[in-house]
């Protein structure tokens, strides 16, 4: 299930929903995956047509795709990701929950260990050369806007805030995240991991790194396509029932598990050698991608009584 409400960051999946032809795509989905001429030939669309359709369920998180060799060919397939969609609208009387707020940029990164096709980026220049792990040290990093590799971590720590009044009750993690690929390649599956104080939140995998034709929203125009120019907004949450990706279950993980008596909180992203799909990762932040946002990350708290 998506749960979603009136953030903006929920736009794709609001403009996804709001085309008839983007819902009938969706009902014909809930009977079998289909692959693009199947659709195609339902719908009575151009290929052209249709694949500005799918691509834009595919951001909002609606769908999923995945390449194919069946009879001497290689397919699109298209399959449902979700099975609902909860919008919860802003109404008087809704009590505030309490938090403490970090935005990290991507650049802030307190530890590393990444290797090629590896690089990164300012919202002006490269920073240094592509695929050359020693730049990840250049002083000029902390301005980073987008960060890639192909394998290893990244590393982000935020301070605990939390008073002992304070009772932690859920943790929330949202960044712009994408596979990384050679130049770009939107069928480029990559198995990310996530950690908290070295603590295994759990695994989700990435379905590609975005770019090829499209620029990404933000992304400036010195960036040259076809190079990867956007990922998909992913929320990560943690409770006392689990951990969740998008509402969706993915680890067991529960809040109490997570250390969090620590002074600092270490947020680990990894794409590790063990993954059925090494594919890497790419870490949009502000000034890039579709979002204009760094890594936001929210500690939700109640008063103990």
């Amino acid at each position: 299930m998506i749960r979603a409400n009136t953030d903006r960051k929920w736009l794709p999946l609001y403009e996804a929903l709001a085309s008839e032809v983007r819902l009938r795509i969706l009902e014909l989905l809930a009977e079998k995956p289909m692959n693009l001429k199947e659709i195609a030939e339902r719908l009575e669309l151009s290929s052209a047509i249709l694949t500005m359709h799918i691509r834009k369920l595919e951001l909002s998180g609606l769908i999923d795709t995945k390449m194919v060799r069946k009879h001497g060919g290689t397919h699109k397939i298209c399959s449902l990701a979700e099975t609902s969609v909860e919008i919860a609208l802003p109404h008087a009387g809704t009590e505030e929950r309490l938090f403490y707020e970090q935005n990290i940029p991507v650049g802030h990164y307190t530890s590393f260990d990444v290797h090629p096709t590896c690089g990164l980026a300012t919202r002006e220049k490269l920073i240094g050369q592509f695929d050359d792990p020693r730049y990840f040290l250049d002083p000029e990093r902390v301005n980073a806007a987008i960060i890639w590799f192909g394998k290893g971590f990244v590393e982000y720590k935020t301070p605990n805030y939390l008073l002992p009044s304070q009772q932690p009750e859920e943790l929330e993690i949202s960044f712009e995240i994408a596979s990384e690929a050679p130049g770009s390649n939107d069928q480029w599956p990559s198995d990310i991991r996530f950690y908290i104080n070295d603590v295994r939140l759990g695994e989700w995998t990435s379905p590609g790194d975005y770019g090829g034709d499209s620029r990404g929203r933000f992304t400036p125009d010195w960036w040259a396509i076809p190079l990867n120019q956007f990922g998909l907004w992913k929320a990560l949450r943690v409770n006392n029932t689990g951990t969740y990706m998008d509402g969706q279950k993915i680890s067991d993980t529960k809040l109490d598990d997570l250390r969090l008596e620590k002074h600092f909180w270490t947020i680990r992203f990894t794409v590790e050698e063990d993954a059925q799909h090494v594919g890497g990762l790419t870490l949009y932040g502000s000034g890039f991608g579709n979002y204009n946002q760094d890594i936001q990350f929210r500690m939700y708290y109640s008063q103990r009584r």
